[in-house]
Order: C-alpha cells, then structure tokens, then sequence
C-alpha cells in the first residue's frame, strides 16, 4: 500500500516512524504547514502542494493537520485515494460529509473512520441499527483544551448538548465524539459533555449505549495526555491503517 501522510505533530512523525519500521507499505509523500518538522526527512517524499498528491499516486491519504483539509482538498483525494481524516469534526457538515461520500461512490473508494481514542468502536457500529441512546463523555485537564482563566482552575463543564453541536464548538478536541456519533445514533442524537478538571493530568472517556431490546454497553478509558489527544493515539491510528487495505464501501469504520 502506498501512503500520503498530510500533518507531521506527534500523531504523523510517529506513524511515520512506525510505516517506516513496518516496511509492509511505503510512504509516497509527506506535507505538513510547519515545512521546518521535515527537515530530516528525505527530501524527496516533501509535498508543499497538495494538488499534486495524484502525482504520487497513492492508495491512502491520512490526514492529521486539522478539518479544513477535508474542506479544501476531501473529494479531491476521493478520486484518486481512500482517504482517512483525523479531524472527523470536519463531517459534523452535512454538505461536506455527503460530498465526500459522494466522491467515494463515484471513484470506488472509501471514506475511512478511524477508531483512534474510541475503543469499542466495532461493537458500537455492527449494532448501529439496534442502539436507542448513546452519550459520550471526556473529562480533560484545561491545557489539553487550550484554557486559561476560571476554567483552567477550577472544574467546569463545557459542554453537554448533542455531537454536532460540540463539534462546530471544539473542531480540534472531539474527533472520538464524531466517530460515536457516525457509528451510532447520529450527530444530532448522540449526546456530548466536556468536563475540564485540573485536578487531572490524564485524559477520561466515558460511552454508554443502550440498545432498544434493552441491552448496554459501557466504554470507560483513561490514558496520559500528549496534546489534545492521548497517548496512545499514534499506536491507534497505525492499527487502522493496518486495517484499511481491503476495506471498501463509500464510508468504512477501521
């Protein structure tokens, strides 16, 4: 499998590094808006214009530098690429989410949905017709969000109100919110309630599922903070990765 990876933080230099190690693909191009984090990169595999992504004729795009890439640049890759996009705050746009499917039907390709810090994410979406109510809850120390004053001292709640709704509110903090919301319910159904506490210096995830036969389910998670994601994160998406090769369908979940 040949690979694009667009974004080079901590979730793109380690997965680099693990394609890199894996030698089971190869990378074809790395962008990333901060050129200086690619200096010891081959400078081969740098691609300042993203238009010219078909050039290296990739199988997959990642994306890991934030929604408005999916916004300019989504159906684009579409035609040529899968493309799995990070941000999934970017699909809390009807219009953009449906333009992006529509790109995937008309090419063959996929519109892929990484698990990333939401586990039990197959269990959530092989029972997507059967689930009646989903809530989804982060607990987050105030520097994971970027806080500062009141809400970087004492604990407050941010937000409780649906998953459309947060994202247009925190497009770069909720990603495993969208991909609940995608794999349940739906954005305007699936319930979101953000917590900052400064008495943690961890982050805290909380689903909970019930299914109209009267069934449950409950995902508890805590993990270190590395930015705004956790860190297992880099580990998360490279599992994906692993699992988008065959995968096929306008939308994929992997």
């Amino acid at each position: 499998m040949r690979i694009g990876l667009i974004g080079f933080g901590f979730i793109g230099s380690e997965l680099y590094r693990r394609i890199a190690a894996d030698g089971a693909a190869e990378i074809v191009f790395v962008h990333s808006r901060s050129r200086e984090r690619l200096a010891a990169l081959p400078p081969g595999l740098i691609l300042d214009d993203l238009s010219r992504a078909p050039e290296r004729r990739p199988d997959l795009i990642v994306e890991m530098a934030g929604p408005e890439i999916s916004k300019a640049h989504g159906e684009a890759f579409l035609a040529f690429a899968d493309y799995m996009p990070l941000s999934l705050t970017a699909l809390a746009d009807d219009a953009l989410s449906g333009g992006l499917e529509g790109a995937a039907a008309r090419s063959g390709r996929s519109l892929l949905v990484a698990h990333g810090a939401l586990v039990g994410l197959d269990s959530l979406a092989e029972w997507q017709g059967m689930w009646d109510e989903v809530a989804i809850g982060f607990r987050k120390p105030p520097a994971s969000l970027g806080l500062t004053g009141a809400s970087a001292v004492q604990e407050t709640l941010l937000f409780d109100g649906s998953v459309r709704e947060i994202a247009a509110r925190y497009p770069h903090n909720v990603n495993a919110m969208v991909a609940c919301a995608l794999a349940t319910v739906g954005l305007d159904r699936c319930r979101a309630r953000l917590v900052a506490d400064p008495a943690i210096d961890h982050l805290e995830l909380v689903v909970e599922a019930r299914g109209r036969d009267g069934s449950s389910l409950s995902i508890r998670r805590r993990q270190p903070a590395r930015g705004v994601s956790g860190s297992e994160m880099a580990a998360a998406v490279y599992s994906s990765v692993r699992r988008a090769a065959g995968t096929s369908g306008p939308m994929a979940f992997v």
